[in-house]
């Protein structure tokens, strides 16, 4: 019988020991939990390194959020930084994209799952669920199905909607770009002023401004940092520079 190795990731220690001892309990199921974040991709490296690689994680999606009635984030064990659920999920999925990820919440947010479905989760379950649920969701993902509650199905298709035509319009008004000014908008994306990137594309500083001038304009947009939201929705990513430290991205709401 091929077994299901299953990853419970939830800051909250009864909560992750209680779910990971009810899984284990079925015959096909070997189980491990994880505190934190970082906790889980260490489990995660120690499993691939061992050749026992996991198969489905299932992350609580308010991991790392600190409480209420707390002034400070949640830190992992011995300060470790705290990473939330669905950050764990993407850099998952980038990392090991055969693990399937489910996340388990407290309440129905459509906003939420669709950002969750966005990042490769694979479902969004309510952490009250039945066993039998959960685990009829854990079987579903390994055969790719992806599992939503009916009643956030409407809103999350519609959050997924609004998401896909925000980035077509993104795209749409990058193609309008000059090459050089595509390439001018790169190095806006990583962050460096109108002096650095007069440097790197061998170019006098006027001339930048003017193409920095130029980008803001097709784009729409007011700012160096309101160009680069827009740039980073439609996936624009950064010009590839060796050091980017010190570099001024904006002064003022104006091109740097």
């Amino acid at each position: 019988m091929a077994r299901i190795r299953v990853l419970v990731v939830d800051d909250h220690r009864v909560f992750a020991e209680s779910l990971a001892a009810a899984l284990a309990a079925e015959p096909d199921v070997d189980v491990a939990a994880a505190g934190s974040g970082p906790a889980a991709l260490r489990c995660l490296d120690r499993g691939v390194a061992e050749g026992r690689r996991f198969d489905v994680l299932l992350v609580d999606a308010d991991l790392g959020v600190a409480p209420a009635a707390s002034p400070v984030a949640s830190n992992g064990p011995e300060g470790e930084p705290a990473v939330d659920g669905i950050s764990l999920v993407a850099g998952v999925r980038k990392a090991q994209p055969a693990v399937r990820a489910v996340v388990l919440a407290e309440r129905d947010d459509a906003g939420r799952a669709a950002l969750a479905l966005q990042a490769g989760a694979s479902g969004w379950v309510a952490k009250d669920c039945s066993l039998q649920r959960l685990l009829a969701v854990v079987r579903g993902v390994l055969r790719d199905e992806t599992h939503l509650p009916p009643a956030l199905l409407t809103g999350v298709l519609r959050e997924l909607t609004a998401a896909r035509k925000h980035r077509t319009d993104s795209e749409r008004l990058v193609e309008s770009l000059t090459p050089r000014e595509r390439e001018v908008l790169r190095c806006m994306v990583a962050g460096l002023g109108r002096k650095a990137v007069a440097e790197r594309l061998f170019l006098s500083p006027h001339t930048v401004r003017t193409h920095m001038q130029n980008v803001l304009g097709k784009l729409g947009v007011h700012s160096t940092l309101a160009a680069v939201a827009l740039a980073r929705r439609a996936g624009v990513g950064p010009a590839p520079l060796p050091e980017l430290a010190g570099n001024v991205v904006e002064r003022g709401g104006q091109p740097a």
